[in-house]
């Protein structure tokens, strides 16, 4: 891509718009990763006996597994929605801006 085309797309106000909102779904999702990660190890290091705890009465099943399972898909969902709206939404916002820079004359 060329500089010219690079310095249009810039200057496109939907250009701002795209980093705002990108960043900001971004910022969002890490903020909601970190705590809920760090959070987890806080319960470890601050109430290890609730881990320990079973789910039900006769279970085998501690609580800290099924928590730490949960987090584990709650991450991954996480990334399938953020790498499906940068798929969608994202890169198509993008594409629009670099059909406009190409169609400005010089």
């Amino acid at each position: 891509m060329s500089s010219v085309i690079y310095e249009r797309m810039r200057v496109n106000p939907k250009f701002q718009e795209l980093v705002r909102r990108r960043g900001r779904f971004a910022w969002t999702l890490a903020t909601i990763v970190l705590v809920l990660f760090y959070g987890f190890f806080m319960l470890v290091a601050f109430n290890p006996g609730l881990l320990g705890q079973r789910i039900a009465e006769g279970s085998m099943w501690p609580i800290g597994y099924t928590i730490e399972l949960v987090l584990f898909v709650f991450f991954w969902l996480t990334t399938v929605v953020y790498v499906r709206r940068a798929n969608g939404e994202f890169d198509d916002l993008t594409a629009e801006m670099i059909r406009e820079a190409q169609k400005e004359k010089p």
